[in-house]
């Protein structure tokens, strides 16, 4: 998920009542919410492939998450020490170990947060690098983020409410409003649920140009709970369309699209060997490839192979998708360069 939803969430999790056992504990839950994050600074070391290969992996999974909350907790003693070791509750003190163990318990949670969209995690390395996603939520799902948002201002609008009329204020705030919010996150993720399933039932109760599907797949759309974008793949290549939860049918009026499946090649071949071809295949569910002829300075012809996950290329969404890689080839099949993303000009994707 995108970095807000996260902080929310951690936040969240500290008014439901943690806040409560342990000074630090909102600040501490909201950072560690977001800190597996911190594997993008992977995308400034080595070639463009690097940072893609780390994104999501040791921060991501159950053993990295320890080294994570470590530093969250280092973070926030830090702090702590710099502001003189003073809290805003003097009778509550902070407490290290817990706090530790509520900073392990964000990563748990940041971790659920991205398993539910497409792009998928990989808790289990480095036992496993098999990636798992539920696919049920868009990457910004403005309903979660209306959901997180209510629970945590609502409390405090009850209590200049409260103020105004001269109540007593008793320990921290908000916490049944928290707890609410966090309760119909998950509500909210059960019907998203019962609406993929319904999905990908449709998609492959159906067949496509005459063939029964070998696998398929249903992508969530932000703002649309019954929307899907389906992907199919038969023998012969990959169906694209929408797909409506609430309809019997999918794609009742034929506009599908069809993708055949590429001819291996040479040179696809080739690209698939690199460091990013081999990256990229062990993440993409739904690879494709293209190649294009390119002259050299030399006069001979090159090539340029990219790289595509049919699970992000949207009916109607730009063909040149970020989350793409290519690789250049001479052309007698030596690579040239590599690169993640699919961004640039084609004069200058001929000049590695």
């Amino acid at each position: 998920m995108e970095p807000i939803t996260h902080f929310l969430f951690g936040a969240t999790m500290g008014r439901a009542g943690l806040n409560r056992k342990t000074a630090l504990a909102t600040a501490t839950l909201t950072l560690a919410a977001e800190a597996p994050d911190l594997d993008v600074f992977g995308h400034f070391f080595g070639p463009s492939a690097f940072g893609f290969e780390h994104h999501r992996g040791f921060t991501h999974s159950f053993v990295g998450l320890p080294l994570v909350s470590a530093v969250v907790v280092a973070f926030m003693y830090g702090i702590w020490r710099l502001r003189g070791r003073r809290t805003r509750d003097p009778n509550l003190p902070p407490k290290w170990g817990l706090l530790f163990a509520y900073a392990y318990l964000a990563g748990l949670s940041h971790i659920l947060l991205d398993f539910t969209n497409s792009y998928g995690v990989r808790p289990f390395w480095p036992f496993s690098e098999r990636w798992y996603s539920w696919d049920i939520v868009h990457i910004i799902e403005p309903v979660l983020l209306a959901i997180l948002i209510l629970g945590l201002i609502v409390p405090g609008l009850f209590s200049l409410i409260s103020e105004e009329i001269g109540a007593r204020r008793k320990g921290p705030q908000g916490r049944f409003a928290a707890t609410v919010a966090l309760i119909a996150v998950f509500a909210f993720w059960g019907f998203r649920d019962y609406e993929h399933r319904r999905a990908v039932a449709l998609l492959d109760a159906r067949t496509y140009n005459g063939l029964d599907p070998l696998r398929v797949s249903a992508y969530p759309y932000m703002l649309n709970p019954f929307q899907w974008y389906g992907v199919a793949e038969t023998t012969e290549g990959f169906a694209r369309l929408n797909v409506d939860s609430l309809t019997p049918e999918a794609d009742p009026d034929d506009r599908m699209q069809i993708r055949y499946k590429p001819e291996e090649t040479p040179a696809t071949l080739a690209a698939k060997k690199t460091y990013l071809g081999r990256v990229y295949l062990d993440w993409a569910q739904y690879p494709v490839t293209e190649t294009e002829q390119v002259p050299m300075d030399d006069g001979s012809t090159g090539y340029i192979v990219r790289f595509r996950d049919l699970r992000y290329v949207y009916p109607g969404s730009s063909a040149r998708s970020v989350l793409g890689g290519m690789v250049f080839l001479s052309s007698d099949l030596r690579v040239l360069s590599e690169q993640f993303g699919m961004r640039g000009t084609r004069a200058d994707q001929s000049r590695p």
